[in-house]
Formats: structure tokens, sequence, C-alpha cells
């Protein structure tokens, strides 16, 4: 083929929407305290719900063929069945997984995305050992100092991009500067936000208020081109203000924990309200419709899925207690991810800084 006819066959491709919008995404069927009950019945509902998905199921070969079986053929023709017979223990040292269990599903999952013949990962296993392997098969992308961990969260007008969530307890200036920088990829990429507002989170908005740290990056921060906004406090999070806030890993952990317990207390209060006696029911009756939409909102289920950010794959940590839906939820963020070229984006953005 002349070079001229390989353009147009490549402009071709780039115009067909079906090979735009297919993704492949690696799964790690034996990962989270659920393994594969909960991994493949979300796998089965995200094919049936996204025609361009695909699949590379990793996990044991015999119960994944068995599996495919009982797909829709159109659904198991998208499914490619990955054998590896080890795992990464939720309660498994770093240490150990990176000497012992990079042919584990978590490591061949990874791999996969190395080779090229998966657009991304996700996994429900050990977050230290997912986070170790993804730096030592993936590799962080050109001037990426710490990888990130980050979470579309909810707040009164959609989504706030959260970060670091875990991933770096202790963090310099610079690294809080780069995860704004980050976080702003993430939002531009799979928020549709054109010049997100960033904030930077401290125990208060006053300029004296937090430690050195914090105060520097507020310094760095306020002189770069970003659309910074200032100090953020926890609440802030959820008021809609800001697309995205950033913090260091410890605080960012908390932030999101205490975050969840709120979820479910939310959501346990709606189920019981119907419980106490006439009046109960006949006023959860009445708001039924307004609880419906509350539940859906607040839901963590519908936020499950963390992203690992800064290295040169899409890589997702599902919450290993994962249930089919949020299980599923941490698929379609990989996928929409991968869509997005977020790896590509984030390398973009940070090669500026250098």
């Amino acid at each position: 083929m002349s070079a001229a006819a390989t353009l147009e066959h490549d402009d071709d491709q780039a115009r067909d929407p079906e090979l735009v919008n297919r993704a492949v995404v690696a799964v790690d069927a034996a990962g989270g305290d659920h393994g594969s009950e909960v991994t493949l019945g979300a796998c089965a509902e995200a094919l049936a719900s996204d025609s361009l998905l695909h699949l590379q199921v990793v996990g044991d070969a015999d119960e994944l063929t068995a599996w495919q079986e009982t797909l829709p053929d159109a659904d198991a023709e998208r499914v490619a069945v990955v054998g590896a017979a080890e795992t990464v223990a939720m309660d498994e040292s770093v240490g150990d997984a990176l000497r012992r269990k990079t042919r584990s599903t978590m490591g061949r999952a990874l791999e996969l995305v190395f080779e090229g013949s998966a657009d991304a990962c996700v996994s429900a296993g050990n977050t230290g050992a997912l986070m170790a392997l993804a730096r030592s098969i993936l590799k962080t992308l050109p001037g990426v100092e710490r990888p990130a961990i980050c979470a579309a969260l909810p707040s009164r007008r959609g989504l706030t991009t959260v970060l670091d969530l875990g991933a770096n307890a202790s963090v310099s200036a610079d690294h809080l500067y780069q995860f704004a920088h980050m976080g702003t990829a993430v939002s531009r990429a799979t928020g549709g936000q054109e010049s997100p507002r960033v904030g930077l989170l401290n125990i208060g908005t006053e300029s004296i208020k937090g430690n050195d740290t914090v105060r520097r990056a507020h310094q760095l921060l306020s002189a770069s081109a970003l659309n910074y906004c200032g100090f953020a406090e926890g609440h802030d999070i959820f008021l809609g203000e800001l697309d995205v806030v950033v913090c260091d890993g410890f605080t960012g952990n908390v932030a999101l924990k205490c975050s969840e317990g709120i979820s479910q207390l939310l959501m346990e209060e709606l189920r019981t309200l119907g419980r106490g006696g006439v009046a109960g029911k006949a006023a959860a009756t009445a708001a039924r419709p307004a609880f419906g939409m509350m539940r859906k909102k607040f839901d963590p289920r519908h936020y499950n899925g963390a992203s690992l950010l800064g290295l040169t794959g899409v890589v997702v940590k599902s919450h290993g207690a994962a249930d089919v839906v949020g299980f599923g939820n941490a698929i379609a963020t990989a996928a929409a991810e991968a869509r997005a070229g977020l790896a590509e984006r984030i390398g973009a953005e940070v090669v500026q800084l250098l």
C-alpha cells in the first residue's frame, strides 16, 4: 500500500465512530473481596450496556471459558480469556507482590496494557500492590514524580475531581502543584471542563492557614496558568464551586472514607424512613420519587473506580468490597478514560512543567 493510500486508510479509521469509540479493558477477575462472583457479573452487564466495549478477562482459564459460554453470542465475541493462576492477596505485602506476583491476574492485566493489546486495566485487588505493579510494569509518564489516586465525587453541580486519595501520604509542594495539573487534565478529558476551577484543600481559606507545604503549593499555583481559586475546605468538595480539589494522600483518603460513610448513612436513613409507622410510610410514599433521585445521586457504588494517574496507561482501582454495580462503574470509568486518551492528555499537561 502506498504512503498516500495508508494515510487515507488511517483517516477512514479515524472517521469510523466504531473504531474511535472502541475500548479494550483488561479485567483482573480474581481481585477484590468477592472475587469472580462480582467481577464476572459486572463484566456481563458492562458488555450488555456498551456494544463497543471489548474485555480481556484475566483469571482461571477454565472458569472464564465456562462463563464466556453463558454470554449471548454478540457479547461473547467481545471477550478474550487470558489465563493466570496466581492471585495477589488483599493483605499481601507490596514487596512480595513485586517479587513473586508479576504473573498474577493483576500483573497480567497490567501487562496487557503495556503490550498495547488493552487500553486500560481494572482491578479490585490490593491497592498498594496495584500501584507498585503498575509503576513497575507501565512506568510513570515523563516528568511525573509521584502517581496519584483520583476519583470523581458528587457535588451540588455535578462532579468534583479529587486527588490524591491515598497513594502519597507525605508530599512536597511541587507534588501538589503537579497533582493540580494532572487533575486539570482529568477534568478536561472526562468532565468537559475547558478551564477547570482548582482548589487546594486546607484547614481554612485564609492565607495564613495550613502548614508550610500547603502554603508553598498555594504560591506555586497562584503563579501558574491554571484556573486556581485558592484554598478550599472539606465541604467545598461537595458544593460545586470547584472542579478539582488537590491534597496529600493521607488527607484525601480520610475525606473519601468520610464521604463514603455519610453516603451509606444517608442511604440507610432513606431505607428505614418508611418503617416508622403509618405516618412514616405515608411520608415515604409521597416522597418516593425524590428519594429515588437522592439514592441515585449519593449511592457510592455509582462513583466507584479511582484512577491511578501519572502512568503511561489507564489503570482504575475498584473498591475491594464493590458489588456488581460498583465494579461495573469501575469498568465504565476505565473505558471512558481510555476513549478520552487520558494518559496522553496528562502527559501533555505535565511535559509543560519540565
